[in-house]
């Protein structure tokens, strides 16, 4: 039995061990995802653009709320219906007390005479007049549980002035029953307010005051000092709105006490301490109460709105920094297809800047890679040419190797020009503003010029057609436009036969417009057609090697690309009388520019 107890011990103390495991790696993914949101959450909440989107929402949310609690008219309304709710009240009161007042006299005289000659109908009793010159004085004892039935569900405080401002009635001094019961004098070691406290009142009166009189409490000799109760003495309705020492709000209205339109005395009601201060209170608090759940709302709906903000921009400044660090030989641009806002479009300028970037660092390399391999060869073919010249033995090998030098040299010259014209060629199209051009007058100017240069008897015609004199106006740079027409002629020309004629024409398209150079040489051969505008590239069988650095047509496309257009070449053919082949008539050059 022992050991069969130890092995059961033994046995529950493996099972927690392994599931103890088991447990953790249960919590583990919860809690790693619990740990990236908070993670996310603090790089979203303390980013300048969140800050700057929460702390503008919230400021716009407080300044309404601030807006309605100065300006709220909640307060003004609430006073002026308790100052229309206690005249109400005064005046079912003060004819209340009225009714309850009775004469000093304790008899009344009645004449005999009088009572004889009275006709049917008629009643004998003293008239208004005279009744209005008895005293009819307010008795406490009668008034007092009259005045305590009426005060105590209003909730207001009631006193009663005689004719000379005297006070005769406190609803305060009153038990239930209303008898009118005696208050010793407060202690001197009674508790004083704190200076906190002290302070914390004294705020409230400042703030809650603006115009408002102080209400002070009057002997029981003083009633005239209340300028309501003067006013009803005088038989006329008045109210007061005054603020006590502590900054809450007294509402006090008074009525007259008349019988027979005599004015026995005043009845004056006031609202007690801060009556209309906690309504205002609890309306302010409701609304501090909506501040908050708006404030809530307002802080979840600006992050979110943050997020969809601050996060792409933020993966697009990484990204930025990545392209600028150069981590790795290309970095891919997040791409936000869905969005078509300002993000998005942001997002496609970025890909677009970036995409230029790379194939202008890939152009450069690859110029930089043809510029070192062009200089090579003359370079080489000069170096082999002056080790070589000591050694000449003969006046005729010293000739060849100088002219071989010469010509080497004059290559070099001509490939340096034409490559420090590349290279400035960009530079110069993003410096220069672009302008109309009048592409018809431009080649009117070239071809007069190319004419009077003679090239083995190559003429240069000229035709246009369709449009206007404004049909022919594009946007881009005069001098290289030139530059591009030039280098077509002058390439024409070269393959050109003696004697033959290089056609320009000029027309205008729907939004373009259209130049064509024809010749009438061999046409370009079918495999190099693909590869003609290619830096450095040349196929001239006809000519000596190095007569040509092979960057005119590549100048001419970057050029023409630079403007939006396009430029190609296509051979002009016709078929053969047997019908088998076609053949060429020479080659023909297009470029088609945007037009205004």
């Amino acid at each position: 039995m022992l050991d069969r107890t130890t092995n059961t011990t033994g046995n529950e103390a493996d099972t927690e061990r392994t599931e103890e495991p088991v447990r953790r790696s249960y919590w583990r993914g919860p809690l790693r995802l619990l740990r990236r949101g908070w993670q996310f959450f603090l790089v979203l909440a303390f980013s300048s653009l969140n800050r700057r989107i929460v702390s503008l929402n919230v400021l716009g949310l407080l300044a309404l709320v601030i807006g309605i609690l100065y300006l709220s008219q909640f307060r003004a309304g609430l006073i002026d219906a308790r100052i229309q709710s206690l005249l109400v009240q005064g005046e079912i009161m003060a004819g209340a007390i009225a009714a309850s007042a009775t004469a000093d006299n304790d008899s009344v005289q009645i004449d005999p005479d009088r009572l004889l000659e009275l006709r049917p109908g008629e009643s004998y009793g003293p008239s208004d007049e005279a009744l209005s010159g008895m005293e009819f004085p307010i008795n406490p004892e009668r008034v007092g549980p009259l005045l305590q039935r009426l005060v105590s569900p209003t909730k207001t405080r009631a006193r009663i002035y005689d004719r000379d401002g005297g006070l005769i009635l406190d609803s305060r001094n009153l038990d239930r029953r209303g008898d009118v019961l005696r208050f010793d004098l407060p202690s001197p070691l009674a508790h004083k307010p704190g200076f906190i406290e002290r302070a914390l009142t004294q705020a409230r009166a400042w703030l809650g005051r603006g115009d408002l009189p102080l209400y002070k409490e009057l002997g029981p000799e003083n009633g005239m000092g209340y300028a309501e109760v003067a006013l009803a003495l005088t038989g006329q309705k008045a109210s007061m709105v005054r603020i006590n020492e502590r900054g809450e709000v007294i509402v006090s209205v008074a009525v007259p006490v008349q019988r027979f339109r005599a004015v026995r005395g005043a009845l004056m009601l006031s609202t007690q301490g801060a009556d209309i201060d906690n309504m205002v209170a609890a309306e302010r608090l409701q609304i501090v109460k909506l501040f908050l759940i708006l404030l809530g709302v307002m802080v979840v709906l600006s992050n979110v709105l943050a997020a969809t903000i601050a996060g792409p921009v933020r993966r697009l400044a990484d990204a930025a920094e990545h392209v600028r660090r150069r981590i790795r030989s290309r970095v891919e641009i997040p791409e936000f297809r869905g969005r078509r806002d300002e993000i998005g479009h942001l997002s496609r300028a970025i890909r677009d800047m970036t995409n230029a970037l790379y194939r202008r660092i890939e152009a450069i390399e690859s110029f930089a890679a043809d510029v070192a391999h062009e200089l090579k060869n003359p370079l080489t073919s000069l170096r082999s040419a002056v080790e070589t010249l000591p050694r000449a033995k003969t006046d005729e090998s010293r000739s060849r190797l100088l002219s071989v030098i010469e010509h080497d040299v004059r290559r070099l010259d001509r490939l340096i020009s034409d490559i420090s014209d590349a290279s400035r060629l960009d530079a110069e199209l993003l410096r220069q503003e672009s302008e109309p051009v009048d592409i018809a007058k431009l080649l009117r100017t070239l071809i007069a010029v190319a004419n009077e240069v003679k090239q083995e008897n190559v003429t240069v015609a000229l035709s246009f057609a369709g449009g206007g004199p404004q049909a022919f106006l594009v946007p881009g740079h005069d001098s290289r436009l030139g530059q591009v027409i030039h280098n077509l002629i002058d390439n024409a020309r070269s393959f050109s036969p003696p004697g033959g004629v290089v056609r320009v024409t000029c027309r205008r398209l729907r939004g373009e417009v259209e130049i064509t150079v024809d010749d009438d040489g061999p046409g370009v051969r079918p495999d190099a057609l693909d590869h003609i505008f290619e830096r450095f590239y040349t196929d001239r069988p006809h000519q000596g090697f190095g007569q040509n650095s092979g960057l005119g047509l590549s100048i001419c496309k970057q050029i023409v690309e630079a403007h939006g257009g396009r430029i190609w070449v296509e051979n002009r053919t016709r078929p053969k009388p047997d019908g088998e082949e076609e053949e060429a008539l020479g080659a023909r050059f297009i470029v088609r520019l945007p037009a205004t």
